[in-house]
């Protein structure tokens, strides 16, 4: 089979890598399945991801955990970094400012920053049991991190409340969407705009009760 490695990059091999995590959940991910799906040889892939499959794993993670906000607030940008922070720049898609963003309410902020989070994490749900064991630290999760910040700051919220408040606002995302994805298919399942409608709910709860 003639193996053409011209235009492999990161971004390519993590969107490969989610297919097939898609099709055959985290345990049917290799680096030879990952490699045939490509047209490349395994090998090929480490030059991309020396470490091997955990750094991987890592850059994944980080794929999927940067929330590309675009309801006129951020936008995305750039390629995916590994975030394992040893000798290369992590530079993942991160959010980065909009005219009129500094002008929107912090729970506005917030909540449009939710509501994105929540859909890319819909998006790599297959991913999900992979985000729960992994923090990627990357520039994209530094962005997050001030993003968050900034808004609860703006919220009242004391400079020792405020880490706490951006981890239970991740915390919330992240448990809403494996709550969603773990009753597909049942019987008492609730359709998409219920599903919506009940984490915008949660979310609006969460938000008032940081902010009382």
């Amino acid at each position: 089979m003639s193996r053409n490695y011209a235009g492999l990059s990161r971004e390519r091999i993590i969107v490969e890598a989610l297919h097939i995590i898609a099709g055959r959940g985290l345990g049917g991910l290799s680096m030879r399945r990952l490699g045939d799906a490509l047209d490349v040889e395994a090998m090929a892939i480490y030059h991309h991801f020396p470490k091997g499959k955990e750094q991987l794993f890592n850059a994944i993670a980080a794929y999927v955990t940067t929330a590309r906000v675009v309801s006129g607030l951020t936008e995305g940008q750039g390629p995916p970094g590994d975030g394992d922070g040893e000798g290369e720049e992590a530079t993942g898609a991160h959010p980065v400012a909009v005219a009129g963003a500094d002008d929107l309410p912090w729970d506005r902020r917030l909540t449009l920053w939710a509501e994105a989070y929540r859909e890319r994490l819909l998006a790599y749900s297959g991913a999900l049991s992979l985000l729960m064991h992994r923090a990627p630290h990357t520039v994209g999760e530094e962005d997050t991190r001030a993003l968050l910040h900034a808004a609860f700051t703006e919220a009242g919220l004391s400079e020792d409340d405020v880490p706490r408040a951006c981890d239970t606002l991740n915390a919330y995302c992240l448990g809403s969407v494996a709550h969603q994805v773990r009753h597909e298919g049942r019987e008492d399942a609730v359709d998409a705009a219920e599903a919506l409608a009940g984490f915008r709910f949660g979310l609006r709860a969460l938000l008032t009760g940081l902010s009382g």
